[in-house]
């Protein structure tokens, strides 16, 4: 006997997904965490970390991290006025997510393409 599709089963794994891909969806946020995980700290240096990324959207994404508690805005008493963004701890909480998701990305490549990511880097694709 085929088992009947359980609709609570399926929305309690949909929701949690859901409220994940609402927090770090979209063609920047993650962008932007892997560079403040890479130790760009300042405006600018994440700007230039990300290609295509414009300082109106970093700014938008950053606002969008910091309210939802993986950016840290520290402004420093410096003149002029400096400001710097750091993950939060609760963004450790986000290398597993980013692990796999890499580590998949790497594989779909393989297996769409055939190449893995030292043949993109050395192509430049």
């Amino acid at each position: 006997m085929e088992k009947q599709p359980n609709h609570k089963e399926c929305m309690q794994v949909l929701k949690p997904v859901r409220d994940t891909l609402d927090i770090i969806s979209g063609k920047w946020k993650l962008q932007i965490i892997i560079s403040l995980n890479a130790g760009n700290k300042r405006f600018t240096e994440i700007e230039r970390s990300i290609p295509k990324l414009t300082s109106k959207v970093l700014a938008k994404e950053l606002k969008d991290l910091e309210q939802n508690g993986l950016v840290e805005r520290i402004v420093k008493d410096t003149y002029p006025v400096s400001i710097e963004y750091l993950p939060t701890e609760y963004t450790k909480t986000l290398h597993p997510v980013i692990g796999s998701l890499s580590e998949w990305g790497k594989n779909h490549r393989q297996h769409i393409f055939g190449t893995t990511m030292t043949e993109v880097a050395d192509n430049g694709s």
